[in-house]
């Protein structure tokens, strides 16, 4: 299986690159990760002008050689290119799998609403946290083998997303959102403080496509800023809060996150997947 690895966002480093790349050929020896050159870039924020990261997104995605696309890593940056990069998309990169979490989550929803199978899950950069080699081969043995071993318990007949929940968000009433009726919504998030999370659940939970969901479960929310004053609720209260306003049905908790935990979630129907 070759693999291409591509940075819509933020850039990864030499040393990200030639760790996933190390593990990859350990752990699978048959597969081939093709790091794209863009993912070293570096312009103001992000891993090369906004030309360039579209490019090399439609380059590999395009690319009938590879059978999949892997996002090195998160950050910001993709909603700058998401449209243009879509647009673009030929009858090869249809054939492709996309694996990514956090600020992927852009992309992830605009291919899903456009018929491509995609997963959140881990990235090549978490080969750089501390139980990486975990991590990376829950995220190789899923793409490779569907291997269910590292899917999120919850995952099963019903239809399932996920997304940051800020990233998601977001995309709500873009050209990027995802029909998700009778989905099951994993959320999580990272750094940021509860009063943002209870107002992107707010306009999560009251626009009108969303409240056609299954239920919502809730990862981890990592990282959390301090709160002044203090918020006085927790992340898993403040969704439940937004749930039972909504009447969306809270359905518990996610095994997801920005850590090397985070389990993986194919969008749509597992059992779809090849």
């Amino acid at each position: 299986m070759r693999i291409g690895v591509v940075a819509p966002s933020a850039p990864i480093d030499l040393a990200v690159a030639e760790r996933v790349t190390a593990l990859a050929t350990a752990l699978f020896p048959d597969v081939e990760l093709h790091v794209h050159p863009q993912c070293f870039l570096t312009h103001n924020h992000f891993a090369g002008e906004d030309g360039a990261r579209a490019a090399a997104f439609i380059e590999v995605a395009n690319d009938p050689e590879l059978d999949a696309v892997w996002f090195a890593r998160g950050g910001y940056g993709s909603c700058r290119i998401a449209e243009q990069v879509l647009a673009r998309l030929g009858p090869a990169a249809r054939d492709k799998t996309y694996l990514g979490y956090s600020d992927a989550g852009f992309l992830l929803a605009g291919l899903y609403a456009r018929g491509f199978e995609v997963a959140h899950g881990p990235m090549a950069a978490d080969a750089m946290r501390d139980e990486g080699e975990e991590t990376i081969g829950r995220a190789l043995g899923w793409l490779v083998d569907r291997s269910a071993g590292g899917l999120e318990p919850s995952v099963g007949s019903a239809p399932t997303a996920a997304f940051n929940i800020t990233v998601f968000s977001q995309l709500l009433g873009t050209q990027l959102e995802p029909d998700l009726t009778n989905h099951v919504l994993m959320l999580e998030d990272v750094s940021e403080h509860t009063y943002r999370t209870d107002r992107s659940m707010f306009h999560i939970t009251s626009t009108p496509s969303v409240r056609r969901v299954a239920g919502i479960r809730i990862g981890r929310c990592s990282l959390v800023p301090d709160n002044d004053p203090n918020f006085g609720e927790t992340e898993e209260e403040v969704v439940r809060h937004w749930c039972a306003r909504s009447g969306i049905p809270y359905l518990g908790a996610a095994d997801i996150g920005h850590d090397a935990q985070n389990k993986v979630v194919p969008f749509g129907n597992a059992a779809q997947h090849r």
